[in-house]
């Protein structure tokens, strides 16, 4: 879909005003850049100055709070790293509703909690602005490339002028109702894939071992009923396929500490509405495993190295 205003919005209809962007980290920085390429001026900030610098370099306004952003612009994103982040971002001392301006729409990409998201709605409404949460999915690859799949929750009314800014930096936005349940739709999504990751780690360890070539069991699980998304388009297994962590020693992608924060997030969610997830539960413990031995900086897919150590090759 093309980033392009709608008529149906009066905020869409200012088209090219300038949109705020708190949080510039290895996912932040390339959705803004996107909102740069499509004709929006930027002002953006940082807990990290220096994270600022190349945005600056290409046009965007870089300034000292969330609260300066929230000055300057009536549209305004955030991407951070957790709960608590969102939580400073926004309420905090600094943080955008000390200045927030009545009718400014606020959009959160991070994925967190999603009673927080509720709460960070249920304050914004009081100083006159609307929140919506709009986590992701498809990481800094797609965020660079302006294909990711943006989960929206939110007043529908306002879905359309949120939709303006994502489809700039995402392929998909799907609305899915209320405050907090793009939040519930990206925990589900991202305790599927650290199930799946693990799975198809295992499987092409044990498929190595019994003297299969990674790439031929690669081939045959991607035409096969064992195909996923880890086996065919992430596959953690070095050598297999080019252009992913696993051919760079697992640098870059989505980091095991924030694999592990999401899963917790899926284990505190399953624990409150009593819902039993025995492998997602699996999954967190493996990944929380992986943090403690030196794995926590490593993109996700290295569990697949995890698990060779274990069986200690």
């Amino acid at each position: 879909m093309k980033c392009e205003a709608t008529s149906m919005s009066t905020r869409s209809m200012a088209s090219k005003t300038p949109v705020g962007f708190v949080g510039l980290g290895n996912m932040g920085s390339p959705m803004a850049k996107n909102l740069l390429r499509n004709g929006y001026p930027v002002i953006a900030t940082d807990v990290f100055p220096e994270s600022c610098k190349e945005l600056q370099d290409i046009g965007a306004q870089v300034v000292d709070s969330p609260a300066e952003v929230a000055e300057r612009a009536d549209r305004i994103l955030t991407m951070l790293p957790s709960s608590p982040n969102v939580i400073e971002v926004y309420t905090g001392p600094n943080g955008i509703l000390k200045k927030v301006k009545k009718g400014t729409l606020l959009i959160d990409s991070s994925t967190i909690d999603p009673a927080v998201s509720r709460e960070m709605a249920a304050a914004a409404e009081k100083m006159g602005a609307v929140f919506m949460d709009a986590p992701v999915s498809g990481g800094v690859g797609a965020a660079s490339l302006a294909k990711l799949t943006f989960m929206v929750g939110g007043v529908e009314e306002e879905y359309n002028a949120a939709q303006e800014l994502l489809t700039c930096m995402g392929a998909n936005v799907v609305y899915c109702g209320q405050v907090g349940n793009g939040q519930a739709a990206k925990i589900c999504n991202n305790m599927l894939l650290a199930i799946g990751m693990i799975g198809t780690a295992e499987t092409m360890n044990l498929g190595i071992r019994l003297g299969l070539d990674p790439k031929l069991l690669a081939q045959i699980l991607n035409m096969s009923s064992g195909r996923c998304w880890s086996s065919d388009v992430y596959n953690p297994v070095p050598g297999v396929m080019e252009g992913v962590p696993s051919a760079n020693s697992y640098q870059g992608g989505f980091g095991t500490t924030l694999m592990a924060k999401d899963l917790g997030l899926a284990q505190n969610t399953a624990t409150n509405t009593k819902t039993p997830i025995p492998l997602g539960s699996l999954a967190h413990q493996i990944f929380r495993v992986m943090c403690s031995r030196g794995y926590a900086n490593k993109d996700f897919s290295s569990v697949f190295q995890f698990l060779r150590e274990e069986e200690g090759q």
